[in-house]
């Protein structure tokens, strides 16, 4: 069977269909955790719930911006098995807005107020990534999802201890992350140069400061 051809205008209009459907609904994996009869943690100071939801808020402006870098990837992406990877991987990770979402609300926080900008500065850089080549584009998911889990290690170290709804959804994040990332390097994911890592570094930090206050 030959493998279907899309021309980019119609490549485009795939990726927004699924940008529209995916983002409502956020995936059908149930969140991780507790069973959800159990109430949330009677032991969490004032301070700790403050400083629980101003993590998952940075993690949810982050897993926004991935599914910007997913999309813009995408667009670009020349193979078939490329833009297979690409989506299969962005619409597994689509849950981990919704978790991040859910914790918020239980956790009485509210949304990165700059969510726009980080979903459409990540369309724009991963559209880039995609131009560059596809194994440029798999190396970039690879070094992304590397950082990803050395980001959420922190948040791990840094949760209250008995918030353990948000533990159990920022530990399968993580798993779920590291196996994105060896998957694209199996895929051919080329390593990246050690400036462009650097730079991907300080752009994640400035998102992940402001965002944690705004």
């Amino acid at each position: 069977m030959s493998e279907i051809r899309y021309r980019p205008s119609d490549r485009f209009l795939l990726t927004v269909d699924q940008l529209l459907r995916r983002l409502p609904a956020g995936g059908q994996r149930p969140a991780p955790g507790p069973a959800d009869d159990l109430p949330e943690p009677d032991g969490l100071t004032s301070a700790e719930r403050r400083r629980a939801a101003a993590l998952m808020r940075v993690n949810h402006a982050g897993e926004l911006a991935a599914q910007g870098l997913y999309l813009g990837q995408s667009l670009a992406a020349r193979q078939p098995a490329t833009l297979a990877h690409l989506r299969a991987a962005g619409d597994e990770e689509a849950a981990h807005i919704t978790w991040c979402q859910e914790r918020l609300r239980a956790l009485g926080g509210r949304r990165s107020l700059l969510d726009p900008l980080w979903f459409g500065g990540a369309l724009g850089i991963g559209t880039l990534a995609g131009l560059a080549g596809d194994t440029w584009s798999l190396g970039f998911v690879a070094e992304t999802e590397r950082q990803v889990e050395r980001h959420l290690d922190g948040h791990l170290a840094r949760l209250p201890a008995a918030d353990r709804r948000s533990r159990a959804v920022l530990e399968q994040m993580r798993r779920d992350e590291a196996r994105h990332g060896d998957s694209a390097r199996r895929a051919g994911g080329r390593e990246l140069p050690a400036p462009l890592r650097g730079l991907m570094r300080l752009a994640a930090k400035v998102m992940t400061t402001t965002a944690y206050r705004l």
